[in-house]
């Protein structure tokens, strides 16, 4: 017996020496500037409020809370829209509150300043999506309510040049992604419509691609063309036109549909010619290298023809070759809700929720910030979404859930 307490006293001995003991530490909450990047810090997100919204001309914002019910009216349920059930992503019962969440923000330091000229209707709606063409003329696309006016042209100055009357593009159930082609004709997505439609410079239909209300897999060999929760449209150099698909977050995940023609259910990338022809797709939805769970945001690199697709939710940018190889992944530290490379070649970054416009280099790294982070006071964003630039270098963007775009103006150049 004393022989075995011996051993067991050296057993134990040993492994308590063999184990080493772990010190948790509090992650840091802020960080210094640091190899180029600016300094940074944790900020709570913001709630919102819930009622009807209007913007004044400093982008100040008034919500007049609705009358009757005290609790918040429930978003409705329009067209084919479900609410988050069998994605891998929706938020389980009883945890974070996916607004609240702390996110980094960076320091501001590239001087641009913020001012918001345009004018919309008040109302409910956010601006999800802005883009600029050819002659600097800033198109708006606004999630207003059924009946109502959903897409405007304007000068950048801010003087209204068109209103699309809504019966000319029917009603855009959840307006997202818009983008500009070499032609200077107007493409914008109906994510929950499951269509993208093209306007030339008078707000004229053109095309539109899908199905209205028929979310469905594209598929070449059975002449079948529909999309599945299309969100961005991004064009090559060459005019090759890329639609992107998968809202991953707000899937009912229609792999388990009954409808044949919807039984795939995976993010992907659809590819067409200058002409509208099909070329390839691409899927994201699966276990490798180079898979994505969405794509939020999408754009080309203008130098070489690279698509760079935003990954919001896993906080990465993936990226392919033209037609469809993967190259690599950029993990970043917030969002990636829109992507845009400006007129120099270089790229961008909104980070939606995470309230502000990054410039980064093509490895990811931040080099300058733009917005103070979540919230609806001037020079912040509810949601920094899809945005575009000018010649001169001037940045407009929408905010997914305040119907005001911003104009950011950067710093004159010094001599």
């Amino acid at each position: 017996m004393k022989t075995l307490f011996l051993a067991t006293t050296a057993i134990f001995a040993l492994c308590s020496w063999a184990v080493p003991s772990f010190a948790f530490t509090t992650p840091p909450t802020s960080g210094p500037a640091k190899d180029g990047q600016p300094a940074w810090h944790l900020q709570p997100g913001y709630a919102g409020g819930n009622g009807h919204m209007s913007v004044d001309d400093q982008g100040r914002v008034t919500i007049t809370p609705r009358t009757g019910n005290a609790a918040p009216r429930p978003a409705p349920k329009v067209g084919n829209a479900f609410g988050c059930s069998h994605s891998t992503v929706c938020t389980r019962t009883g945890g974070p509150d996916r607004l609240t969440t702390p996110r980094v923000v960076w320091s501001q330091g590239l001087g641009y300043t913020f001012a918001y000229p345009f004018h919309l209707p008040p109302g409910d709606g956010g601006v999800p999506a802005v883009t600029v063409d050819s002659k600097d003329n800033v198109w708006v696309l606004q999630r207003s309510p059924k009946g109502s006016a959903q897409l405007f042209k304007f000068d950048k100055n801010g003087a209204l040049l068109i209103t699309v009357a809504p019966d000319v593009i029917g009603y855009q159930e959840k307006g997202h992604g818009m983008g500009v082609d070499a032609n200077d004709n107007v493409w914008f997505v109906d994510e929950t419509g499951a269509v993208v439609t093209e306007v030339n410079s008078d707000g004229k239909v053109l095309k539109t691609i899908g199905v209205k209300d028929k979310p469905g897999d594209w598929d070449e060999a059975k002449g079948q063309h529909l999309l599945w929760q299309p969100t961005a449209v991004a064009f090559a150099p060459n005019g090759d036109m890329y639609i992107s698909e998968g809202h991953g977050n707000e899937s009912h995940n229609d792999v388990d549909s009954d409808d044949p023609a919807n039984v795939i259910g995976a993010s992907r990338v659809l590819r067409f010619d200058k002409n509208g022809t099909f070329i390839n797709q691409w899927f994201g939805d699966d276990v490798g290298q180079g898979k994505f769970e969405m794509v939020h945001g999408m754009a080309v690199d203008p130098k070489n023809g690279d698509v760079w697709l935003g990954d919001r939710e896993q906080y990465r940018i993936v990226i392919y070759s033209g037609d469809g190889k993967f190259l690599r992944t950029i993990q970043m530290r917030n969002l990636v809700c829109d992507i845009e490379f400006d007129r120099k070649g270089n790229p961008w970054i909104a980070t939606g929720q995470d309230g502000q416009i990054l410039k980064i280099d093509r490895n990811g790294k931040v080099l300058g910030a733009i917005g103070g982070g979540m919230g609806i006071e001037p020079g912040q964003f509810s949601e920094a979404g899809f945005f575009g630039f000018d010649k001169a270098g001037v940045i407009y963007s929408g905010d997914t859930g305040v119907p005001r775009v911003a104009k950011l103006t950067p710093p004159k150049a010094k001599h």
